[in-house]
């Protein structure tokens, strides 16, 4: 009697410690939400010493024979989970069972470049180092670009969930590289017939995209550029002086007289022709753009400060729609003249800016 009694008493002592130990509340609705990241293929025990870490459990043991009794054994999901208000231990069995996951996504948009997206991914709490690293490996894109130096300009714009890994910022860059080789697979054939290499297309993409807004401007844009190139005529464009500023530690967010003098092969006002290289990702449309300009003889753009440009053929009228729109003088330059269609370009008598701004 004495015997079963004990065992009675034994029994219930572990079934309550077994509903403290699962069921009473680790967390109380007013404590500060807590994030535990399970790593891909990390066991139960394994997750058990973790939340143990965290104070979550007293014994891993204990976790995985819940895990047992709740019959979710080999149902565990990786990911980052976030715990809170009230919970008990099996709560959280039974959210990790479900995949209750924290998604977490980085959205590049077009027209940033390496430095500017490796601080997107830093405000997601993942290493900017880790993203560089790939970044500057152009090993993923050297089928394409054997001259590539790193995957500037090949790292496409668009939202990228970060995976629960613990190279997580790492694999955001390798799937950004992998979008843009699916985009560009299709314009192969036009890259081919457009008499620029793939890495020429992609960095006159890069300065139509962070020359206009607009996007029914991308094909002026481009068709003044590619007229220039014709001419021999320098770019002379505002963002490639940014980005060699910014390679050289001197971007403070303006450009003097001065800087348009800066030494560097990116700078398109000191040197001729296309700089080395891409200056940032551009969208597809911007490179579409450059593969399918305007039919035009223009040579000139100027803002008329509301996000859009007027388009000028002579250095006259550009000159008029200068005044106009960035001095304040002047009377409005003419309207712009359609783009007729197998316009001839004619060189200019000089060479000044095609964009001011």
């Amino acid at each position: 009697m004495r015997r079963l009694l004990f065992l009675a008493v034994l029994g219930a002592v572990v079934a309550g410690a077994w509903w403290y130990e699962t069921r009473w509340p680790f967390r109380t609705p007013s404590d500060p939400p807590q994030r535990v990241l399970i790593p891909p293929g990390t066991g139960v025990l394994r997750i058990g010493r973790q939340l143990q870490e965290r104070g979550l459990v007293r014994h891993p043991e204990i976790f995985r024979l819940l895990v047992l009794e709740r019959g979710a054994g080999g149902k565990l999901q990786a990911g980052q989970y976030e715990l809170t208000g009230r919970m008990s231990l099996r709560d959280l069995v039974d959210k990790m069972a479900r995949g209750d996951v924290v998604r977490r996504f980085v959205t590049f948009r077009e027209g940033l470049n390496l430095e500017e997206m490796a601080a997107i991914v830093a405000e997601q709490g993942l290493p900017a180092t880790d993203f560089l690293d790939v970044a500057r490996d152009p090993a993923p894109i050297a089928l394409l670009d054997p001259a590539a130096p790193d995957l500037e300009g090949y790292l496409f714009p668009d939202t990228y969930e970060v995976p629960p890994r613990p190279d997580a910022a790492a694999a955001v860059a390798r799937q950004a590289v992998g979008r843009f080789k699916n985009v560009i697979a299709p314009e192969l054939p036009a890259v081919r017939g457009s008499g620029y290499s793939l890495r020429e297309v992609v960095t006159l993409a890069s300065l139509v995209e962070l020359e206009t807004a607009v996007p029914a401007e991308r094909p002026r844009v481009a068709a003044v550029f590619l007229n220039r190139l014709r001419r021999r005529m320098p770019l002379q464009t505002d963002p490639t002086v940014i980005y060699a500023m910014r390679k050289a530690g001197r971007w403070d967010g303006n450009i003097r007289k001065r800087d348009l003098s800066i030494d560097s092969p990116y700078n398109t006002y000191r040197y001729p022709g296309l700089p080395p290289g891409p200056i940032a990702s551009p969208g597809i449309e911007s490179i579409r753009a450059v593969l399918r300009p305007a039919t035009s003889d223009e040579l000139y753009f100027v803002s008329r400060n509301d996000g859009s440009h007027h388009f000028s053929r002579t250095l006259a009228e550009h000159s008029r729609a200068v005044d106009h729109y960035q001095r304040g003088r002047g009377v409005p330059p003419p309207s712009e003249a359609p783009i007729p269609p197998g316009a001839s370009p004619s060189a200019p008598a000089t060479s000044p800016s095609p964009s001011t701004r």
